[in-house]
């Protein structure tokens, strides 16, 4: 048995948390012992397609001119694809019946959540859809002091100095906007936003927020390796308001570095993250500024053992038997 895993526009999608859920896979199969390929024109017996762009459903019906199972990792759907990019919300719709098209051509579907796989079979979708998480890759976030230390020089931040951290994209989605109205409220610490998108792509609200930050606010754009493993290490906490997402990996990081995670109270949360035990969660602008304030304070006490619990629990390893599992048992229906 072999697996192609396809990512369409690797480089585009390298800086997304879908480029991020490829390299797990990648780390997931080696753990696992299967056997998979990232070459579309070697031979192999299931195709994992991990994106919905141009050359999708090509790839899907070589596939199955060849007799070859597909599985469909459902990384996007409708709600999330919403408040993004420019237009987005008038192209949803379409993006939506896109989706179920090309999900609907698979034999099973791969999604990170229970609350991605119930939209998707809101959507009518009738093809078997199994939730496993995209994973986190534990060492890279075990404590260092030289990271802790890079990042604190990148930003000359004193030890005395309160952080909190926030990563994603750029869009209205992801709370951007929410994080700028806490960190206006809460001047006495410093909030870094680590992300990028390209402006020609954001919509004006968002633009005209960017150019006039919070004097608090550091975006220091898209920044990798130590820098932001530091930060994730050294920040006094993790707030993370989307209102959106299919499983958010920039939460798993947070809770596998040891970090004090915040976030919004949102359905792909459910299940997993728990208000008071493993995270704490708010609804809105006030309920977050009480809880950072709070919570940096030390008013509220840790959650940071039991997330971290959440986090092993989603270990790359754990990932790799779980899709040998759907891979054996789509196999096996050839």
């Amino acid at each position: 048995m072999k697996v192609l895993l396809y990512f369409e526009s690797e480089k585009v999608l390298s800086i997304s948390g879908i480029g991020r859920a490829r390299r797990h896979q990648i780390m997931a199969c080696e753990s696992a012992g299967i056997d998979y390929t990232l070459n579309p024109l070697d031979n192999y017996d299931i195709l994992h397609i991990n994106t919905t762009l141009l050359n999708s459903k090509s790839m899907v019906e070589n596939a199955r001119r060849h007799r070859r199972k597909v599985i469909y990792h459902a990384h996007s759907t409708q709600e999330d694809f919403r408040n993004s990019f420019l237009f987005s919300n008038q192209l949803a719709p379409f993006v939506k019946h896109h989706l179920i098209s090309l999900y609907s051509s698979a034999d099973e579907i791969i999604t990170p959540t229970d609350y991605a796989k119930k939209l998707l079979e809101g959507y009518g979708i009738k093809v078997p859809i199994t939730a496993i998480s995209n994973g986190i890759d534990l060492n890279r976030f075990v404590y260092n002091k030289a990271k802790v230390e890079a990042f604190r020089r990148y930003f000359s931040l004193n030890e005395d100095d309160k952080v909190v951290l926030g990563v994603g994209m750029l869009f209205e989605r992801k709370g951007i906007l929410d994080f700028f109205e806490v960190a206006r409220a809460l001047p006495q610490y410093k909030f870094i936003w680590f992300g990028t998108t390209p402006k020609i792509s954001l919509p004006h609200s968002i633009n005209k927020a960017l150019e006039d930050p919070p004097i608090n606010v550091i975006m220091p754009g898209y920044v990798k390796g130590a820098i932001i493993e530091g930060a994730y290490l050294a920040s006094s906490c993790f707030f993370f308001p989307s209102f959106e997402e299919t499983e958010g990996i920039v939460t798993l990081e947070a809770l596998a570095s040891r970090q004090q995670v915040i976030v919004r109270d949102i359905g792909a949360f459910e299940g997993w993250l728990e208000n008071g035990k493993n995270c704490y969660m708010g609804n809105n602008v006030e309920d977050f500024i009480h809880l950072i304030d709070s919570y940096i304070k030390k008013e509220l006490r840790p959650t940071i053992d039991a997330g971290y619990e959440v986090a092993k629990a989603r270990s790359i390893d754990a990932v790799g038997r779980e899709l040998k599992k759907v891979y054996e048992r789509v196999y096996q229906s050839l």
